[in-house]
């Protein structure tokens, strides 16, 4: 088996690893049945794990470990989960992607593992305090494709976004080519596009922080 990075790219994400603060572990979950981008997802994850001590990489199967992907709150395949680790205890940042990241959306998996060792979202003061104390629940869809230059930044956008209240928020990236069906039930037209609380509210293209803030206010309103 051909192994998917190049030994250039390989040096490039150990030189970004270096120093990892605090260790990650990734949930991938896979599927037995229709899943067509399983196995190289897998192998995708496999390969950045193995570029950090600081890494490590749990397998699972959404019907198999179906107790864990409603933890998870994993509902397809394939899913990555970025979870904070410490000593023994696994922790949620509510970061998750589905699909396989490839172009440019390689460059989301890294920025999350670096935002998940951190444990530090880098947003503005006054949008942690609003996402912290938040009681509504917020499920962020960011549908993107493997050509948008836009596009990590959007996901990350929302991520960091999760990782102030994971309790209350899931943050999702969705390969929409890869989930057309789910694309088509929220009218994706063009990417990135970020949808709150299947519809409530939508955000088009890779806004500023504050935009996406208000929207999400806006919902919960």
């Amino acid at each position: 088996m051909s192994e998917l990075l190049k030994e250039d790219v390989k040096r490039q994400v150990r030189d970004v690893f270096v120093g990892l603060p605090h260790p990650v572990q990734i949930l991938f979950f896979g599927s037995q049945s229709n899943c067509d981008y399983c196995n190289d997802t897998r192998q995708l994850l496999e390969e950045v794990v193995a570029l950090s001590p600081s890494l490590g990489l749990t397998v699972l199967d959404l019907e198999a470990d179906s107790a864990a992907a409603k933890f998870y709150r994993v509902d397809k395949a394939p899913v990555f989960v970025v979870a904070a680790k410490d000593g023994d205890t696994l922790t949620d940042t509510g970061i998750q992607y589905a699909g396989i990241p490839s172009g440019h959306e390689f460059t989301t998996l890294i920025q999350d593992i670096v935002l998940v060792a951190s444990r530090d979202s880098g947003l503005k003061e006054t949008t942690r305090e609003y996402l912290k104390a938040l009681q509504t629940p917020i499920h962020l869809q960011v549908f993107v494709t493997p050509t948008c230059p836009y596009c990590p930044r959007a996901v990350v956008l929302a991520h960091r976004m999760a990782l102030e209240n994971p309790g209350m928020i899931r943050a999702e990236g969705v390969e929409s080519m890869e989930f057309q069906d789910v694309a088509n039930q929220f009218n994706v037209s063009g990417v990135p596009q970020t949808t709150i609380n299947s519809g409530a509210g939508t955000v088009v293209g890779a806004v500023p922080e504050a935009n996406l803030l208000a929207e999400i206010q806006r919902v919960i309103a």
